[in-house]
């Protein structure tokens, strides 16, 4: 397969994914704003939407631009800001462009789907917004994502093309398995002790859990109060989530094997190191270390992987792993 073929539908994927976690990124800060021991805080308040812009490195962006940091501001920013390479409007328009790109590569039905959500997303604005409410506009998203998924499992064809579209999708929904671990863990406006700490901890860890559609996988595996191990195991190690960094890494591994053509290359050892640390990583042992240490050095080899990914099968420049708030071309001339 050509590179520009390679890459172009690994970053349909990718963009896509990155627009489904991105809205459920904003489902979790509009959750944890909405506790009760917020709500008399207007800074405590605030905290929710300022570490979702964290943990995509966006909060200096985000303040030269906007100023004060709020609610309406970072919503408007990660929906539908045409200015924000990461927001789910570009994240759209740039999956159709590259789709587009590939149409001989993909079927019709796929790039109908996506063509489809991108004229949607144009004829949202803030009124609109405020009339459907954000909540609907989120699972619009999710669904839209789900829709594309299904559509390219049910008619696409099993060769390069759609392994290079799996390998996009599971290279970003791993990525934002850490980055939505870490937005809570570690969270600096929990108060210092007692009951209120306890309440808000368990609020903000079922929040994650609701926004990621796994409270109900969470209870039926665990059968046992929501708690930071127990929500940490199922995002990185329990690989009956479809959505933890273990089941992203393993099928990662397995796709970049059969890419390799059985041969020993550096991308699937790496990916293969990655896979071994998660499948064989124990949660209590992580939380000894230290969680955001660990989330930090998965992400780093993560990151590594990608460019890696990139060097082997797009380009032989070696660029930056692309980060949710970068676009792909940003990316590219990055280097």
């Amino acid at each position: 397969m050509l590179c520009r073929t390679a890459n172009d539908l690994y970053w349909v994927a990718r963009n896509v994914e990155r627009a489904e976690n991105t809205a459920r990124l904003l489902d979790m800060a509009q959750r944890i704003a909405l506790l009760p021991e917020r709500l008399d805080r207007g800074k405590a308040q605030a905290a929710p939407w300022r570490r979702a812009l964290d943990s995509l490195g966006l909060v200096e962006s985000f303040q030269q631009r906007h100023g004060r940091i709020d609610a309406e501001g970072v919503v408007q920013h990660l929906l539908l800001s045409p200015d924000n390479p990461g927001s789910i409007y570009s994240c759209l328009r740039t999956a159709r462009e590259n789709a587009r790109a590939q149409r001989v590569a993909i079927t019709a039905e796929m790039y109908e789907d996506l063509n489809s959500s991108w004229l949607e997303i144009r004829r949202f604005d803030a009124t609109r917004l405020r009339q459907q409410g954000l909540s609907n506009a989120l699972e619009w998203v999710k669904t839209r994502s789900a829709a594309f998924r299904g559509i390219t499992i049910g008619t696409l064809g099993r060769g390069e093309g759609y392994r290079f579209l799996q390998l996009g999708a599971f290279i970003e929904r791993a990525d934002w398995s850490i980055r939505l671990l870490d937005m809570i863990s570690s969270d600096e406006e929990l108060p210092e002790t007692g009951e209120v700490r306890d309440a808000t901890q368990y609020f903000q860890w079922s929040a994650l859990l609701q926004a990621l559609s796994a409270f109900e996988t969470y209870r039926r595996l665990y059968r046992e109060s929501v708690s930071p191990a127990g929500v940490a195991a199922l995002m990185l190690l329990n690989d009956d989530n479809p959505r933890s960094l273990q089941a992203c890494v393993a099928a990662i591994h397995r796709i970049l094997q059969s890419l390799s053509g059985g041969e020993s290359v550096e991308v699937a050892r790496q990916a293969g190191a990655l896979a071994a640390q998660a499948r064989y990583a124990r949660i209590d042992e992580i939380i000894a270390a230290g969680l955001e240490t660990w989330l930090q050095d998965t992400m780093g080899r993560l990151s590594r992987l990608g460019n890696e990914i990139h060097r082997q099968f797009m380009t032989t420049e070696v660029v930056p792993f692309s980060p949710p708030g970068m676009s792909q071309s940003q990316w590219q001339r990055s280097s």
